[in-house]
């Protein structure tokens, strides 16, 4: 099992904290935000990671060296990052995309137990992540799901039919890898790829039926935009802190690879 995480983003919305710094790397509670993604994926048994990089990429290098110690957590530069939006650092991990992967996006956090969940449950050959609420707004990745299937993905659906968001999180087993990578080279061939998320690919597949979801309502988790999703980040990070320890997180360090549990175990 692979993991990748789309962490070529400056995240100009976090000025100033991202200005000489990839979102990525902004810290929440002793941890950057891709350390504790790797934690968690770590923990889930899913230590083959790659992180596609762009603003700044020389400073997620040096953070995989110098904290980690295993080949199979590795960075992937995209060169493109400041023409083209997420579909093409996507794209740029075609390669490792040739079995069962998860897909992450690098400013969302979760705790264990989201992730957990979409391995258990995930039957479909493409699954995606979701979480339901009362109210949308126009930033959020909205929704329209059908007994367990994705119908639409996309931030300017009818709010009359949006029934949930993503988050960020995907899972592609059997033949949904090949589907997906299929999918991805033929969307950066179309006018206008640069300007285009993953997701939108991800709509078109659904369209076709080829998509479920997995519904993690409840479970604690955030995408990190904003200067007033830090908080809310902060409390993610809580859970996950606490959900490691509780499981003898200290006793599993050296299977997550980690040179140093500090920030966890204090």
């Amino acid at each position: 099992m692979k993991a990748i995480i789309l962490s070529a983003g400056q995240g100009r919305r976090l000025f100033p904290l991202t200005k000489r710094l990839p979102k990525c790397l902004v810290d929440i509670k002793g941890l950057s935000i891709l350390e504790w993604q790797l934690e968690v994926l770590c923990y889930c048994g899913i230590k083959d990671i790659v992180i596609v990089t762009g603003f700044q990429h020389e400073k997620i290098e040096a953070l995989v060296k110098n904290k980690y110690r295993s080949e199979k957590i590795r960075t992937l530069y995209n060169e493109d990052f400041n023409k083209a939006d997420n579909l093409f650092s996507c794209w740029k991990g075609r390669q490792d995309m040739k079995g069962d992967f998860i897909l992450l996006n690098g400013d969302t956090l979760f705790e264990p137990r989201v992730l957990l969940r979409l391995l258990e449950r995930a039957s479909a050959p493409i699954t995606i992540t979701i979480n339901t609420k009362d109210r949308y707004d126009a930033d959020d990745m909205k929704v329209i799901v059908e007994d367990s299937k994705l119908l639409r993905v996309g931030k300017d659906l009818s709010m009359e039919k949006v029934n949930g968001e993503s988050i960020g999180l995907s899972f592609f087993k059997k033949h949904g890898p090949d589907i997906f990578r299929q999918a991805l080279c033929n969307a950066v061939k179309r006018a206008g790829a640069e300007r285009r998320w993953y997701l939108s690919v991800i709509d078109e597949l659904a369209k076709e039926g080829k998509v479920h979801v997995v519904d993690i309502t409840g479970l604690f988790w955030c995408e990190i935009d904003f200067p007033r999703d830090l908080k809310t980040a902060e409390q993610v990070v809580q859970v996950i802190k606490k959900e490691l320890l509780l499981s003898d997180y200290e006793g599993q360090s050296q299977t997550c690879l980690r040179k140093q549990t500090a920030g966890l175990t204090k």
